[in-house]
């Protein structure tokens, strides 16, 4: 059985799906690959001991705070290829970007296999499906534009400067 809950937050209104278990995942109302993989239709609306966790989260991270992502159980339901982006970006402190270059450098050592690397990179990060928790809007281009991110780019901004990042 799946569960969720619609938060709002500061950037407007987040669903977040829970197995009860784990958080499966996060998505801003109206994003780009809402709702995921997932049929959230056959969901149950019920506050689960992991969707109160992932709320009281969000809440810290909106006021400012830097919580730490590894409290909160995430199960990826992506291809493993996605799995190695998203585990990637999980490693990306708090309040630093890092370029889709660098995501494919980190990827592999082969530099011509990084270049090919770089769509698919850019389309694993934009249907992540752990919007915040896994800090997609933490990735900007090259030149430090902001580039792509399936909530918007202006709630990437939002998110880029309550992290004080600089892009």
């Amino acid at each position: 059985m799946e569960y969720f809950q619609v938060m709002q937050t500061p950037l407007g209104k987040l669903t977040l799906l829970s197995d009860g278990q784990a958080l499966l995942g996060c998505w801003f109302e109206n994003q780009k690959h809402f709702g995921g993989k997932y049929d959230l239709t056959e969901a149950e609306e019920t506050n689960t001991l992991v969707l109160q966790k992932a709320q009281q989260w969000l809440t810290d991270y909106f006021a400012g705070k830097a919580p730490d992502v590894a409290t909160i159980p995430l199960k990826l339901k992506v291809s493993p290829f996605q799995q190695q982006v998203l585990q990637a970006l999980q490693q990306l402190p708090y309040g630093q970007t890092v370029t889709y270059k660098q995501i494919c450098h980190l990827l592999t050592d082969d530099e011509q296999r990084a270049k090919n690397l770089s769509r698919a990179v850019g389309h694993a990060v934009g249907a992540n499906p752990f919007m915040i928790f896994i800090p997609c809007h933490r990735v900007v281009g090259s030149n430090g534009s902001l580039t792509g991110y399936a909530g918007g780019l202006a709630r990437k901004k939002a998110l880029l400067n309550l992290e004080q990042a600089t892009f």
